[in-house]
């Protein structure tokens, strides 16, 4: 059976070395790419991909605030975010955005394909390094020492393009929500996490290596 795959990244090189990758794979398909947030959501249901292989660190909105658009139209959808992020907080938050696997573009080159095929399975596949660490520190409770996850998805969401220097104008565009409710979520944001100003933001998302850049 042929997987139909769409690749979501925002460098043209790096789409390339992935169709020359999974080209060698007899039974992979790239239907289609995407280079940024909106034209991800929008391509994917133009070529209604098996899997959709997402990097998190996509211009506009960013990957997870892909996922939530994409699964929010359908939700038999089959999404890997494939990414440079190996920290266990994003993990954590694509899977719980609805992502159906997550590796490292660290990993071996054979683990791309492996994924996408399980995936297109209806199985899920996580990094193994990635979920030794999901098990250790959330499971046994211990990743509740992070400050970040008192935030909702939304809210991280909204915290990652705060602190990149988007204004609210511009943050309610990418997450196509209002300006209002924009203001409200930083305002929500800047007290669970204690702080008084958007600077303050900046620095914990320093302090905590905390980017979708």
């Amino acid at each position: 059976m042929t997987v139909r795959v769409m690749l979501a990244d925002d460098h043209a090189v790096v789409r390339a070395g992935y169709r020359f990758l999974l080209d060698q794979i007899g039974n992979i398909q790239i239907v289609g790419e995407a280079e940024d947030s909106d034209s991800a959501y929008h391509q994917y249901f133009t070529h209604s991909p098996d899997v959709l292989v997402l990097d998190l660190s996509l211009p506009g909105a960013g990957g997870l605030a892909v996922i939530r658009r994409i699964l929010a139209r359908d939700s038999n959808a089959r999404i890997l975010v494939f990414t440079m992020h190996e920290e266990v907080l994003y993990a954590k938050r694509a899977l719980e955005a609805g992502a159906k696997g997550y590796i490292s573009k660290n990993s071996d080159p054979e683990i791309l394909p492996q994924a996408i095929e399980r995936i297109a399975k209806g199985e899920s596949y996580i990094l193994e390094s990635i979920a030794q660490q999901l098990v250790l520190q959330y499971a046994t409770g211990e990743g509740g020492k992070h400050p970040m996850l008192v935030l909702t998805n939304r809210e991280f969401e909204v915290f990652c393009l705060a602190t990149q220097g988007l204004t609210i104008h511009e943050i309610a565009e990418n997450l196509h929500i209002s300006q209002k409710t924009t203001a409200n979520y930083i305002t929500h944001i800047k007290r669970k996490l204690g702080v008084n100003t958007v600077a303050e933001l900046v620095r914990l998302a320093y302090l905590y290596e905390v980017t979708l850049d």
